[in-house]
Formats: structure tokens, sequence, C-alpha cells
């Protein structure tokens, strides 16, 4: 995997080092030799990652970091600090900051690049969702998006790990302010993790009653937790297992002896982009359910029923017919003229309830277009369609709609127009134009009534 990485330090030499080696790993690079030059680039490239040293004149590599994760703009790309500091504290200041992980030098060049790898293919997944959530906003389907610095977030964690001495410790670092689960067998595990709704998984690859890589490998193959934050716990020395840990896609680590404060540090890291993702799928469902369904009433809208028909009609049980109901609110253009436009919409969104009250599942119920309305029944011949069609008309007849302002009720009729398919294979639209007819003949007639035309 390839990737554009900008390198920045203050001297030289170490830029030149890390750029030959990069290189040599297929990496491109670009560099920069302070703070604000860095800041510069990032805005200007949007790097793939970022290997920022702490100790530069003027701004220091917390500062840039923080900034870097501060910009809507730039708050996903990984920063990955590569310092001579090598306190505790040092870390847990970058981790802080929002970095995504904190190497003291001299760094072992295969286990950067493996960091530098597993962090990329995750900011891969993070930009297609930033990328879909673009669009939305562009739609005007969503609404522009958030850092991951959320304060303090708290979250529910499951912990895999049969030592009670480290599980006591885990908990004594991170309760009560998260929700903590404990398993010690691979199967339980697996079932815990599928169905938990967990923010983060703790697994120790030290646990002795199986393999932790193995776990680690089920959980990124299986759909409930293939997008799950893992958090490995390794030891010093396990440098062949933290590599395949983040080959195989896990988020963070962990190096015994545990610093308390990192533990907080990095779980703390890891529930902030947990939300940050979970708010991109979010508007990511959101914008999809928004592009096909009419906003007032909450039914499909045109655009979606005119691309689903032909798939309908085309997986429609063979010698059953479907039937096409078209239905037109009776003069809904005295209702607007007469109370306004926002109690016509109470009556679209009342009749729309209506609607989706007297029809079943597999059936398809749109708006198409002010006060029209359509559905789609599959498997339905034209007189159960007519049975349904009547209940609907009459219940709307018997029972006015409420509406918020004087006279608190309106009084609203419909006319509906039917057709079935006959059991040769009609175009879609050629149904609908019949059942449009029938509805002409419904308002012709005098409306408020149900006309089914046969093909």
């Amino acid at each position: 995997m390839t990737a554009r990485v900008l390198v920045v330090d203050d001297i030289l030499s170490n830029v030149k080092l890390l750029e030959a080696k990069l290189a040599a790993e297929y990496f491109e690079v670009i560099t920069a030799p302070n703070g604000e030059q860095a800041l510069a680039r990032v805005a200007e490239e949007l790097p793939d990652i970022v290997l920022l040293d702490v100790m530069m004149p003027g701004m220091d590599g917390f500062e840039v970091c923080r900034r870097i994760k501060a910009n809507t703009k730039t708050a996903h790309i990984p920063i990955v600090m590569v310092t001579a500091l090598d306190q505790p504290s040092d870390r847990v200041t970058g981790l802080d900051a929002g970095a995504d992980d904190f190497l003291t030098k001299p760094v072992d060049d295969t286990a950067l690049f493996a960091r530098v790898r597993s962090l990329v293919r995750l900011k891969t997944m993070t930009d297609e969702l930033r990328m879909r959530e673009e669009t939305g906003q562009k739609m005007g389907l969503s609404d522009a998006g958030e850092t991951m610095l959320e304060p303090d977030p708290a979250g529910r964690i499951l912990i895999v790990e049969d030592r009670p001495e480290s599980v006591a410790w885990f908990k004594s670092g991170l309760e009560p302010k998260n929700e903590i689960a404990e398993v010690s067998a691979f199967d339980e595990a697996l079932v815990r993790a599928r169905g938990g709704d967990f923010d983060l998984i703790v697994v120790s690859l030290g646990i002795r009653a199986f393999d932790g890589l193995r776990l680690c490998s089920h959980l990124r193959s299986i759909a409930e937790t293939r997008n799950s934050p893992i958090l490995v716990l390794v030891s010093e020395g396990e440098s062949r297992k933290l590599i395949q840990a983040l080959d195989m896609g896990v988020n963070d680590y962990l190096m015994r002896p545990v610093d308390r404060n990192e533990l907080v540090a990095r779980v703390r890291t890891q529930l902030r982009k947990k939300r940050y993702s979970d708010r991109l799928h979010h508007n990511m469902q959101l914008s999809l359910e928004m592009a096909i369904t009419d906003q007032l009433t909450g039914l499909y809208n045109r655009r979606y029923m005119s691309r689903h028909l032909a798939t309908l009609m085309k997986n429609a049980t063979p010698g059953k017919p479907i039937s096409f109901l078209i239905m037109d609110i009776d003069y809904f253009k005295a209702v607007n003229d007469t109370h306004g436009h926002d109690v016509g919409d109470e009556v679209l969104r009342e009749f729309a309830n209506r609607i989706a009250a007297n029809v079943r599942g597999i059936d398809l119920a749109c708006r198409y277009g002010g006060e029209e309305f359509v559905v789609v029944m599959p498997d339905t011949d034209a007189g159960f369609a007519f049975s349904v069609a009547e209940r609907l008309r009459q219940g709307l007849e018997s029972t006015p709609i409420p509406i918020s302002r004087s006279p608190g009720k309106l009084k609203i009729t419909v006319s509906i127009g039917i057709a079935s398919t006959t059991g040769s294979q009609e175009a879609p639209d050629t149904v609908l134009h019949r059942a449009d007819q029938a509805l002409y003949r419904a308002k012709r007639e005098g409306r408020n009534r149900v006309v089914a035309e046969a093909a």
C-alpha cells in the first residue's frame, strides 16, 4: 500500500533519513521543517499521514497536532509523533493532543512502516465515508462535519483477558466512567463482541486460553465486528505479534508494562474515533434515506419508485399480478387557498400516515407529486387492491383530519384509480398510465370514489 506521507522535523538529517527509508518502501514523501510550514503543507497537500517531531523551534509538535485535529478538513488525517521524548507523560500529552501514536526514537523501521500502513488503511475507510458525507452536504442532505476532538467520550468496552489481576487493573483505570465487560473464552468473546454493540474491544495477545491473534482475525472477518475498534495488549519483545496484529487491521496497541494515563489516553482516542466514524455512518444512512424518501410525508419519493418499479416487476411471482393505486386528494388546492400551505402540509402528512397504516410491508407507497400518491402492491389482484383502496377512502371520509388551527379538523376525501398487470411482460409506465386513466375517470364521475380499470 502506498501513501503520501508528510515528514515534519527541523533537523534536516532526520528528514533525509526518514525520507529515504519511506521512499524505499514506495511511499510518496513531502516534508516541512517547522510547525507553520507543516500546517500549510497539510492544508495544501492533504497527506495520508503525518510523521511529526515534537521538539521544534516556534510551534512545537503538540500544538501542530492540536491545530490539525481541530480543523474539520484535516481532523481525519492520522498523526504519528516520532520523537526523542521518552517519558509516559510525553506520550499522554501527544495522545491528548489528538495523535494516533507516539513513537520514541530510535524506532524500529519494520514496526514504523507497519503502523503507517495500518493507519493509512483505516484512513482509507474513513475517506470513503467522508466523500459520501461531502456529497450529501452538497445535496443538502446532511450538515457539515465535526472534528474528532470530543472532550472526554465514554463507551462500552469489552476486555478479553484471562488474568484476573490484569482485568482488575484495566477496570480500575476505566471505570466507572466507561461500562466494562470481561470475557476469557474464545467462543464467548465472539458471541459478546457480535451482539454487544461495544465501542472498543481490548484483546490481550498474551492470553493463555487461546491465540489472541486468531480472535482478532475472526473479529475482522465477521460483519458485526468488522469495523469495531480493537486495541491489543502486547509485551515487550513481541514485535512480531504486534506487526501481525497491525496487518490484520487492529486500531491501536498498548505495550506492557502499561502506564495508567496512557491507557486512558489511548482508550479515549479510540472512543473519539468511534464517535466520529459512527457519525459519518449515521450521516451516510441519513443521506441515503433522504435521497429516496419524501421529506414531508416520510414515504418513498417518485425517483425511488421509478427506479424500483422495473426491479419489482422483474422479480414478481410468475402468474401473480401487480396492482397500482393512484390517489389524489379531492379539492386540495382549496385547502391551501383557505387554510394556508402549512395546514396543507399537515393534511398531506396525515394522509400519508393513513396510507402507511393500510398497506402491507411488501407494498411500495410513495408520494408521486403534490397531492398525488401511488401504492404498488405485488402479488395482488384488482379485487384485493380495490378492497384496500375502498377501506382507505371510507376511513378518510368518515374520520376528518386534525389540523393545528380553527376549525381543528377538516373533512377530506380522495379519488383512487386502480390498474393491474396482465399476464404479459408490461412496462411499469404502461400500467401506471392505465391506473392514471382510472383516476381521471373517478374525478369525472364525481370524486370520492375508487375506480378500477381492467387491463
